[in-house]
């Protein structure tokens, strides 16, 4: 008998990204519209006639779990809190959970708006969705794909709360040229990697200009440092 108080999901597919952790990835899906990921199907949902129609769609809505942020209690349920502090905040200010994107809520459901950049229907891994503006790790489970209609989901005058404040906050980012001519990188991945930083990776209460960060993203290791709002790039480790 079903419990209508809990229901599971199916995982249907699995995003393949440039990004294998958490840290660097983008924190809003369409912020980086050219970075392309690809939608692989799991064995069960590998049909075409699954997309039939899909082709007509300019966008998904992709609903995913938050798989690495998953904290069971002693029951095995995922614990949560009322309030959480937002990164870009500081990491100071406490708002309601359900004021927030935060990935620690009571399910750890998260959704996607991207683009669709090519369905493949054939090949080793086909049916196949091709997309920009992911902001999701790679291996991350879907458990549904829905399209995006223009005339429903766009509100123009909507209003974007405390996050307004933060979105278009950037820094300047210094990427040697010498550093980018010996990575074997596409000139696309550099421009994406370099539009990731500008977004500054950090959580906003770390400001240390001493300290080295890094992030790995399409098979390495980028190191950087940050001083007076500057992104410096300091070194690329091929995996």
């Amino acid at each position: 008998m079903v419990n209508p108080n809990e229901y599971n999901f199916k995982v249907i597919a699995k995003i393949r990204s440039d990004f294998p952790d958490k840290f660097g990835i983008p924190r809003q899906s369409g912020l980086l519209k050219k970075m392309k990921s690809s939608i692989v199907f799991e064995p069960e949902f590998r049909v075409a006639d699954a997309l039939r129609g899909l082709e007509g769609f300019s966008h998904l809505w992709i609903l995913w779990i938050f798989s690495e942020n998953v904290r069971p209690d002693e029951n095995g349920n995922n614990r949560w809190s009322p309030t959480v502090r937002p990164p870009r905040l500081g990491g100071n200010k406490r708002l309601g959970v359900f004021a927030t994107r935060s990935s620690f809520r009571p399910n750890p459901v998260a959704m996607s708006c991207v683009k669709i950049e090519e369905v493949r229907l054939d090949g080793p891994d086909g049916p196949e969705i091709i997309v920009s503006g992911a902001d999701l790790m790679d291996g991350t489970p879907i458990v549904d794909i829905k399209p995006y209609l223009p005339y429903a989901d766009s509100v123009p005058d909507a209003l974007g709360g405390f996050a307004e404040a933060v979105r278009k906050r950037q820094v300047q980012v210094e990427f040697p040229e010498a550093l980018q001519r010996a990575t074997a990188l596409s000139a696309e991945k550099l421009e994406t990697l370099t539009e990731i930083l500008a977004q500054d990776p950090r959580p906003a209460y770390q400001n240390d200009p001493e300290r080295v960060y890094g992030f790995k993203f399409a098979g390495f290791d980028v190191k950087f440092k940050v001083q007076d709002e500057v992104l410096t790039v300091i070194d690329l480790i091929q995996l």
